[in-house]
């Protein structure tokens, strides 16, 4: 049985490492990793593989940047390419991006079956990328792996066999658990982060690269402005997407000194200063579930969420993007700390192997 594993932007890298090194306990499994070269920066890809343990990708599909029609078009010429050339049985894609998307549609047509890790996830909001990518992929695929039961109930008002639907829990969990007890060996001293989490107590942990949220001024601005609000009373740890950054000197955009501003890091860095902040705010969704199975408060920098469940759970809280909405869900957030909250049904950390048991015993 010949899969094809696709990553290509740097969620990806995490949700792909459970699934592929369960994949290695099966004779009879050839799994291979596809990387479509959508995020081609090193901080932001290369280093993600060695920090998530995974070998050098089997392929590299050498994508780049570009609009989302020029880069879609980019990976699935060359996936094409791929698949006439390896001929596999099965692709596995996860997430939502524009890789997921482009590989799912170039397999269909060459008659290759597909399974979507992360199906059924919907925000409801069309000028979104990433809600036309999930829709679209889940119209195609022929498995759906799923990772909360909002994504069951979506799939099924949406038409899709009941049989090939399954809720396996969430690969994202599945790497967090496994990468939190590799931490608790490793000597945190060596990360470069060390003496800035050892001097600030009770900071807040801040990822925001969504181009709703930083691609115009006006909005970039005002969640600024609440940051740096917030900067005041307590420090900020801010690992800058390359996006970003690029957007912070275009408009000229001035954080607090209080707000550390820090290059991209690596998952394992990254989970050691977010897992004892006061406070995580972001507009990924991925953190958002990472937060949850940890019960760190959340607080999403966004309007809607495809992850419900992680509102339901009560470590998540929507703040939208507005001043005023932010710095309300701030002291909300605040106010609650301390209070318990619950797991999501089958986040236990073997997704990867219910959906490799799915694909193989059926």
């Amino acid at each position: 049985m010949k899969v094809l594993l696709i990553a290509g932007a740097r969620p990806n890298f995490m949700k792909i490492a459970p699934i592929y090194r369960e994949s290695l306990k099966y004779d009879h499994v050839e799994c291979k990793i596809v990387h479509t070269g959508q995020h081609y920066d090193y901080d932001m890809s290369e280093a993600f593989f060695e920090d998530l343990e995974l070998p050098e990708p089997h392929f590299f599909l050498n994508a780049g940047s570009g609009t989302h029609a020029v880069q879609t078009a980019k990976i699935m010429v060359a996936f094409e390419e791929l698949c006439q050339k390896e001929r596999p049985d099965l692709l596995v894609v996860v997430g939502d991006v524009n890789s997921t998307l482009a590989c799912s549609i170039v397999a269909k047509k060459l008659l290759i079956d597909v399974a979507h890790v992360e199906a059924g996830l919907r925000s409801f909001d069309l000028t979104m990328p990433e809600e036309i990518n999930r829709i679209v992929t889940d119209s195609i695929s022929d498995f759906f792996f799923v990772t909360e039961e909002s994504g069951m109930k979506n799939l099924m008002q949406e038409g899709k066999p009941k049989d090939c639907i399954h809720l396996v829990g969430n690969v994202m969990i599945d790497n967090l658990f496994y990468q939190a007890k590799k931490l608790e060996k490793d000597n945190e001293s060596c990360f470069p982060t060390f003496e800035l989490k050892q001097q600030n107590k009770d900071y807040v942990f801040l990822t925001l690269h969504r181009p709703s949220n930083v691609d115009t001024k006006e909005s970039f601005e005002e969640i600024t402005f609440a940051l740096n609000q917030i900067a005041a009373e307590r420090p900020i740890f801010f690992p800058v997407h390359p996006r970003t950054r690029k957007m912070m000197e275009q408009f000229d955009i001035s954080f607090s000194e209080n707000i550390y501003l820090l290059s991209p890091l690596g998952f394992k860095e990254a989970l050691f200063l977010w897992k004892d902040a006061a406070l995580v705010m972001t507009d990924s969704g991925g953190l958002q579930e990472e937060t949850t199975a940890l019960g760190v408060p959340c607080i999403t920098l966004r309007e809607n969420t495809e992850r419900p469940i992680t509102i339901k759970m009560g470590t998540n809280m929507l703040a939208g993007t507005k001043k005023e909405s932010i710095l309300k869900a701030y002291r909300k957030s605040i106010k609650g700390k301390g209070k318990e909250y619950k797991l999501p049904p089958k986040w236990d950390g073997r997704a990867a192997m219910r959906i490799w048991m799915a694909l193989i015993v059926g």
